[in-house]
């Protein structure tokens, strides 16, 4: 999908507005979060997984309890 957006001013920022085609591709809905990251190519605009934060949140814990035992099992 390959979409022109125009840049607006909203407020004191700028901003895009993102239309339904994009929204549905996206699978995303008002208050959602979207992440912009520099890809190769370019940049990427994905829709936040609500499962791998939570997933991530859980490593973190983990990660930060067992870090002897990780770097101990890492050598």
């Amino acid at each position: 999908m390959t979409l022109e957006l125009k840049v607006r001013k909203v407020g004191n920022s700028l901003g895009i507005v993102l239309p339904k085609e994009a929204l549905a591709h996206l699978n995303v809905h008002e208050g959602d979060v979207l992440t912009l990251t520099e890809a190769q190519d370019g940049v990427r605009l994905t829709a936040a997984d609500p499962e791998f934060a939570k997933t991530m949140e859980v490593f973190s814990s983990l990660n930060r309890r067992y870090r002897n035992t990780l770097r101990e099992l890492a050598k």
